[in-house]
C-alpha cells in the first residue's frame, strides 16, 4: 500500500535545521578548530537522521530517501576525487622540489609588505586564465601558504588573500563549471551574464585588493622577523632547487587552461611531480624512505613515490616551522575532508528529496516585496542552500529554478538573477566548512575554514554590494519584449 505524501509544514523544515545549528554551535565550543574532525559530522549525521524522521512522517519511505541520499553524494564523486588527486600531488610536488623551488623563490622576491596584495593578484590572474578556484588553491596556494610561513606572517590572512583571488576567477572566468552554470539555469547568455557581473565583481575584488595592501603596509616589521636566511638554507639543503622542478606546475597549469577535466589533469600533475622527484631528488627521496640495506636504486624511487602519493611526505630538518611547512600531502590527507562532505551531502539530499528544502525556500519567497528584497532573498537562499546542501552546484541550481519564473513575473532580465547566483551562492561556499568547497580549502591550505574566513574580503563584500545594487536599483536590468519571450520559452 502506498502512503500519501503531505506537503511539509514549516515547522517541520525548520526542526531539523535549527538543530544541526545548534549541534555545530555546541560542536564549535567543545572542539574549536578541531571540530571539523569528527564531532562536526557527528552533528550532520544526526540532523539527517532527524530530517529523515520527518520525512518519514509525512509519508515518504525509507528506500526512496536512501535513493535521495545516494544521489546526491554521487553528484559531488568528480569533487572528492579532485580533492584525493590534490592530496597526491602536494605531496609529489614536495617531493619533487616543485613547492620548495616556489617557496625559495618566492621568500627572495616577495616583500611582506605588499605580500597579501600580491598574492591575491597572483591568484587572480591564474583562476582567471584556467576558471578553476580549485587547481589554483591547490597549485599556486599551496606555494604561497608556504611563502606566508616562510616570511612568518599570517596564514589566515593568507588563506584569505588566495580564497578571495581564486574565486573572482572562479567567477568571472568564461572556462568556469559555475561561470557556465549560473546563466544556464536563470536562462541567459554566458558573456551577457559575465559583462553583467562586471558590475559587482570589480568593486569587491578592488575592496579587498586595497584591504590587502593597506594590511601589508601597515603591520610591524616583528611580525616578519622570521630567520629567512636559516629558511632558505634548509631548503637549499633539502633539495635540489632548480627552474627544472617548476616543469610540473606549468604542464598542469597548461592542461587547465585549455580546458581538461580536473581530475585526470591533477592527477596526471602528481604522477608527473613522482618523475620529477626520481630525477631531481633521489637523495631526498632516500632520506624521505630511509631504505633497507641493499634495496636497489628502482624499488627505492618507486617506494618514496608511491608513499608520497598515498601519505604524503615529512621531513625532519631540525626546525621544526620548516618542517610542518614540508611535511604534508597525500590521499590520506584528505580522508577527514571527504568524511565531511559526505556527512553534510547526506544532510542537504535528505532535505531536498523530502521537500524540506524546497519549504523553507517557498516561505523566503513570502518576504520579497521589492527587487531589493528579492535580491537579498535569493542571496540568503544561496547561503542557506550552501549550508544546509553543502554543495556549490545545488544551490546554484536550486535558487535558480525557484527564482526564475519570479524575476520573469516581475519584469526582470534573467541576468539579474545569473549574476544573483555567482555573488552568493558562488563565493559564499569556501566560507563554509562543511560545504565541499570549505572543506576543500580548508584541507588544500592546511587553515581552519573559520579562521580565514573573516579575511575573505571578497567573498565577503560582493554579496553586500549586490543587496545594495538590489535595494538602489543600481544595475538592475528591464527584460525587453525580445528577452521574455526566450525566457518564458526557457520556463
Amino acid at each position: 500500500m502506498t502512503r500519501k505524501i503531505t506537503n511539509p509544514s514549516l515547522w517541520d523544515a525548520l526542526i531539523p535545521v535549527m538543530f544541526l545549528v545548534g549541534m555545530l554551535a555546541l560542536s564549535v565550543y567543545l572542539y574549536g578548530d578541531n571540530s571539523s574532525y569528527g564531532a562536526n559530522q557527528i552533528a550532520l549525521i544526526l540532523a539527517a537522521g532527524l530530517a529523515a524522521v520527518i520525512g518519514i512522517k509525512n509519508g515518504h519511505g525509507w528506500k526512496v530517501i536512501e535513493a535521495g541520499i545516494v544521489t546526491g553524494i554521487s553528484q559531488a564523486l568528480g569533487a572528492i576525487l579532485i580533492l584525493l588527486a590534490v592530496g597526491s600531488l602536494i605531496g609529489t610536488w614536495i617531493l619533487s622540489g616543485t613547492v620548495p623551488t616556489m617557496i625559495y623563490y618566492g621568500l627572495q622576491i616577495m616583500h611582506p609588505a605588499i605580500f597579501y596584495f600580491a598574492a591575491c593578484l597572483i591568484c587572480i590572474m591564474v583562476s582567471v586564465s584556467i576558471g578553476s578556484s580549485w587547481t589554483t588553491a591547490g597549485t599556486i596556494g599551496v606555494a604561497l601558504i608556504g611563502i606566508s610561513q616562510g616570511l612568518g606572517l599570517s596564514l589566515e590572512m593568507t588563506a584569505g588573500a588566495i580564497i578571495s583571488g581564486a574565486y573572482f576567477g572562479d567567477k568571472m572566468s568564461p572556462l568556469s563549471d559555475t561561470t557556465n552554470l549560473a546563466p544556464a539555469v536563470a536562462g541567459t547568455e554566458l558573456f551577457a551574464h559575465i559583462q553583467h557581473m562586471v558590475w559587482t565583481t570589480a568593486p569587491s575584488i578592488l575592496i579587498a585588493l586595497a584591504l590587502f595592501l593597506i594590511i601589508g603596509l601597515t603591520q610591524s616589521e616583528s611580525e616578519t622577523s622570521m630567520a629567512l636566511d636559516q629558511t632558505l638554507s634548509l631548503l637549499d639543503a633539502h633539495f635540489v632547487i632548480s627552474v627544472w622542478a617548476l616543469v610540473p606546475l606549468v604542464l598542469v597549469l597548461g592542461m587547465a587552461a585549455k580546458g581538461l577535466p580536473a581530475f585526470p589533469t591533477i592527477m596526471v600533475g602528481a604522477l608527473i611531480g613522482g618523475v620529477f622527484a626520481a630525477i631531481l631528488q633521489p637523495d631526498a627521496i632516500e632520506r624521505f624512505v630511509a631504505p633497507n640495506e641493499g634495496a636497489g636504486t628502482a624499488i627505492v624511487m618507486i617506494n618514496g613515490v608511491w608513499q608520497a602519493l598515498f601519505n604524503g611526505f615529512s621531513i625532519d630538518t631540525g626546525n621544526q616551522p620548516v618542517n610542518d611547512l614540508l611535511s604534508r600531502g597525500g590521499m590520506s590527507s584528505m580522508l577527514n575532508t571527504v568524511w565531511l562532505i559526505l556527512c553534510a551531502l547526506t544532510f542537504g539530499a535528505v532535505l531536498e528529496h523530502t521537500g524540506l528544502l524546497e519549504r523553507l525556500v517557498v516561505a523566503a519567497l513570502r518576504m520579497v516585496t521589492s527587487t531589493g528584497s528579492l535580491v537579498a532573498t535569493v542571496i540568503g537562499t544561496c547561503i542557506g542552500a550552501n549550508i544546509v546542501a553543502a554543495d556549490q552546484y545545488i544551490a546554484i541550481v536550486l535558487a535558480g529554478r525557484m527564482y526564475k519564473a519570479e524575476f520573469r513575473r516581475r519584469n526582470l532580465d534573467p541576468v539579474n538573477l545569473s549574476r544573483t547566483l555567482e555573488d552568493s551562492a558562488t563565493i559564499t561556499s569556501p566560507l563554509i566548512p562543511w560545504n565541499t568547497c570549505g572543506a576543500y580549502m580548508a584541507g588544500t591550505l592546511g587553515v581552519a575554514t573559520f579562521a580565514y574566513l573573516p579575511f575573505c574580503f571578497f567573498n565577503l563584500v560582493n554579496p553586500v554590494i549586490a543587496i545594495i545594487y538590489g535595494i538602489y536599483n543600481i544595475k538592475i536590468i528591464p527584460l525587453n519584449t525580445e528577452t521574455a519571450e526566450i525566457a518564458k520559452a526557457r520556463i
